[in-house]
């Protein structure tokens, strides 16, 4: 346990693991991660869907989603490990005539900012799933540039070199106060002892307005449990298809080696840290998922492989990035409703520059800070899964 360190991040999923190494390229190595679980990128991390994708409505979520996947195709050449990017693209397919109509600005935005989303009638969306129905549907859009990755390769080849330019990890060690004088984070304290910091990062991902608490802090993110249901191998749907979202339900799909992948947010169930899955909810999911393809009525459940995690939801479902006013050296790195994954390798740089060069500068993130909450400055994302 070291005495000090020039930076203390709680939390070492993909966020804690993308800020360590983006600090520890420019130099800055005097950092230490700590990590609350006997094993690293067990989390929400390890948990995800690990869609990536550029199809959304938030200016900056685009900008953090460009810079972000550029970085996934070359994962291995510039940081070491895998990202394993998979561009089989998303599908979003709509069945309300007045959402449809709305969402023409959103596309136009997606376009303005080069995004290459294709507007597609539903018999052209239909070409991507074998025997989807799409006979209420409107309208759908696809980008061939989204897909999905692999969390834990990502995650891991970040705080792996991290480590060999000098971060020290410490497992089984969660933030449980910290020393706060003059308006400044002195210290952050651990079961296993006291670490003084200059700075303090909040990565702790669900769990991070609790860390916030655990300062005094009002940090607006909290964690919501999503199930993610797993098929036995159905090789009838191709590899390739598209992760496919029913817009209409919010049920999605995407393959994972010969399974599939299903999901859909149950939006009246309480904030929790549970991820036990609830099968009680499959019922729903099931009936959302096969009214759309009703092919996987031939496809069977694999209950041993379907899991649930957490998302870290704010009241706008965009991230808090930056320092925190009224206490400076507190930075939030949280609160990314589930697009922690894809905007990982965005999040690590633009942190990085918030500590060493007072402001993030590659992307402007003044509208992600945590003082929206109190001017009631809210963009928000439509496009949440």
């Amino acid at each position: 346990m070291p005495e000090s360190a020039r930076i203390v991040i709680v939390g070492a999923g993909i966020i804690g693991a993308s800020i360590a190494y983006h600090l520890a390229s420019r130099g800055c190595t005097d950092i230490v991660i700590l990590e609350k679980e006997p094993v690293e990128i067990s989390g929400s991390t390890a948990r995800s869907a690990a869609g990536v994708r550029h199809q959304f409505s938030s200016r900056t979520n685009i900008l953090l989603s460009q810079y972000s996947i550029e970085r996934f195709k070359r994962f291995t050449e510039e940081v070491g490990g895998y990202a394993e990017l998979h561009q089989d693209g998303y599908l979003f397919l709509f069945n309300d005539a007045a959402q449809w109509a709305s969402y023409q600005d959103v596309i136009a935005q997606q376009r303005e900012l080069n995004v290459p989303v294709q507007v597609l009638t539903p018999p052209e969306a239909a070409r991507f799933v074998p025997e989807m129905n799409i006979s209420d549907l409107v309208g759908a859009t696809y980008c061939a540039e989204d897909g999905f990755v692999d969390p834990h390769g990502v995650a891991m080849g970040y705080l792996n070199r991290a480590r060999e330019l000098g971060v020290q990890l410490l497992r089984e060690a969660p933030a449980t106060g910290f020393v706060i004088a003059d308006g400044q984070v002195r210290a952050v304290e651990t079961p296993q002892g006291t670490i003084a910091c200059e700075i303090a990062v909040n990565a702790a991902g669900p769990y991070a307005g609790d860390v916030g608490n655990l300062a005094g802090l009002e940090v607006p993110i909290k964690p919501y449990r999503r199930n993610i249901y797993v098929t036995e191998p159905f090789p009838t749907i191709p590899r390739s298809i598209p992760l496919t979202v029913d817009v209409g339900t919010g049920a999605y799909m995407r393959k994972e080696h010969e399974s599939l992948l299903i999901g859909l947010s149950r939006p009246d169930e309480p904030s929790s840290h549970s991820i036990v899955v609830d099968w009680d909810w499959l019922d729903t999911v099931l009936e959302a998922v096969l009214n759309r393809f009703p092919i996987l009525e031939r496809a069977g459940l694999s209950e041993r492989q379907s899991w649930a995690g957490s998302y870290e939801i704010t009241p706008d479902h965009l991230p808090i990035l930056g320092r925190m006013p009224g206490l400076t050296n507190w930075v939030n790195a949280a609160g990314f409703s589930g697009h922690g994954v894809m905007h990982a390798p965005a999040t690590g740089l633009l942190i990085a520059e918030e500590i060493l060069d007072g402001r993030a500068q590659t992307i402007n993130i003044d509208e992600l800070r945590i003082e929206r909450f109190t001017t009631g400055a809210l963009h928000g994302e439509r496009n949440v899964i």
